[in-house]
């Protein structure tokens, strides 16, 4: 019975530590941002419907970090036509604001950050496959890109649509 309490008390301990890891390689798997987006159909005005592909050795990894993605996504990277959808550039198209304003998105994109008011999955969308030893998830995201936008702006990283050229 003691070996049994000791074990369950060991256990016990270990438990946070391994869900800490299973964070920190969701972090660094996130923190390189290897994922690519699509455009998954017309949204509502004001927002863009997107499916995001993210990769990771574990399948739920990378399925929680797609809303992440997709927003990184519409701010650096925008994306192609194709489901009659129009193509997108990135909200931030100067070369270099990433690395401009790193800490802001240091924040941003930390865990519980901001980037989560702005993107919202869609239920029913996940689709998972195995390549090798890691899973490409893909999900469907709609992002509010106007609010995320306003954000950014206010912020001082993209100029306004109504600032001068």
């Amino acid at each position: 019975m003691k070996k049994f309490l000791l074990s369950l008390f060991v256990v016990a301990l270990c438990m946070p530590a391994a869900a800490s890891i299973s964070k920190n390689k969701a972090n660094k798997d996130t923190n390189q941002f290897r994922y690519e987006i699509e455009c998954a159909g017309n949204a509502i005005q004001g927002t863009y419907l997107v499916k995001v592909w993210s990769y990771s050795k574990k399948a739920s990894v990378a399925e929680n970090q797609c809303r992440k993605n997709a927003v990184h996504g519409v701010i650096f990277k925008g994306y192609g036509g194709g489901q009659g959808c129009v193509s997108q550039r990135p909200l931030a198209n100067t070369p270099g604001v990433e690395a401009q304003f790193e800490e802001y998105f240091r924040s941003f994109f930390a865990d519980g950050g901001e980037f989560q008011k702005y993107a919202s999955i869609m239920e029913g969308t996940t689709e998972t496959v195995k390549i090798g030893r890691e899973y490409k998830v893909g999900v469907v995201v709609s992002v509010r890109k106007d609010d995320l936008r306003k954000a950014l702006e206010a912020a001082g990283i993209i100029r306004g649509l109504n600032s001068g050229f």
